[in-house]
């Protein structure tokens, strides 16, 4: 509770313009938006690209955050959102090939992890997020909703239907899915 009470204090100071919360929050959250830019554009470069500009985005719209507690959330909003831009924008082929090579080099679990990496990337996009919210950034489904701006029982439901779908890219019994 104390820590939560800090945070507040934290993100209510950096939207009344103190440079040094904002970053003290950043701090806090970094590896947190880099895994989640990651999992997004899955290339490490372009993935801090993302979250340079994500802070950035938000350093300049701070003032916009109403309520304290939802910083978390509105900043993933805004690196979800930057991520997609960024995409878009680029249409560069990402350098799978030299992170499959790697992981054959590596132990199996890695390979495995990669696929199951492959596989979401062929989900559709709307399952694709609430997927990488929900099992790589270990979000509840109401903090889901939230990000993504949408009832819980949608959030349920492409979660239920992108299990569905990773069975069938993945073939049953594997043990991600």
């Amino acid at each position: 509770m104390v820590k939560e009470e800090k945070m507040k204090r934290l993100v209510r100071s950096a939207i009344r313009g103190n440079v040094d919360a904002y970053g003290q929050l950043i701090e806090v959250y970094k590896t947190y938006l880099y895994r989640t830019a990651w999992l997004y554009v899955r290339n490490e470069d372009l993935a801090l690209d993302v979250v340079q500009e994500s802070i950035l985005k938000g350093f300049r719209q701070i003032k916009t955050l109403k309520e304290a507690r939802y910083f978390k959330t509105w900043l993933t909003r805004i690196l979800i959102n930057t991520a997609k831009d960024m995409l878009s924008r680029q249409m560069r082929v990402l350098q799978l090939e030299q992170v499959r090579e790697s992981a054959a080099e590596t132990q199996n679990t890695l390979e495995e992890k990669m696929d199951l990496c492959d596989a979401i990337q062929k989900l559709p996009e709307q399952y694709q997020s609430v997927v990488i919210l929900r099992y790589f950034n270990d979000m509840k489904l109401s903090e889901i909703a939230e990000i993504l701006q949408m009832p819980e029982g949608s959030v349920s439901a492409y979660l239920f239907r992108a299990k569905q779908e990773l069975k069938n890219i993945l073939k049953e019994g594997y043990r991600y899915a």
